[in-house]
């Protein structure tokens, strides 16, 4: 149920924006404590992006693939949103803001904040 909320949420925001480009991301991220693989999740994401020539920002979201050691494997929900601004010529500042969603225990959220320098 949390996942068809959260779809319709995501597809409500993207439809808004009718210039926004639609694109498909996939993207599988995998943990090791030491040498031992513990977790992989894939992301299905379906995205739009928008912006000018000193900002631009995207929203994406969909299944989020779980497999793992010690876990069955499991889809879930998530999503991310993102900011970049131009500061000066040479610096671009961003953020992202992401989650995902979980059955059992409470859904995890994470943030990212950087610099980007160009020579």
């Amino acid at each position: 149920m949390k996942f068809a909320i959260a779809l319709a949420a995501l597809l409500g925001v993207g439809t808004a924006p009718a210039l926004a480009g639609t694109y498909v991301n996939v993207e599988s991220n995998q943990s090791f404590t030491g040498t031992d693989f513990t977790e992989a999740v894939t992301d299905v994401h379906l995205g739009f992006e928008g912006g000018g020539p000193l900002a631009s920002w995207y929203v994406q979201g969909g299944p989020a693939i779980i497999n793992g050691d010690a876990i069955d494997g499991t889809t879930q929900f998530s999503g991310k949103t993102g900011l970049n601004i131009s500061a000066t010529e040479k610096l671009d500042v961003y953020g992202e803001i992401s989650l995902l969603t979980a059955e059992d225990t409470d859904n995890s959220y994470g943030s990212k904040i950087g610099a980007k320098f160009k020579f």
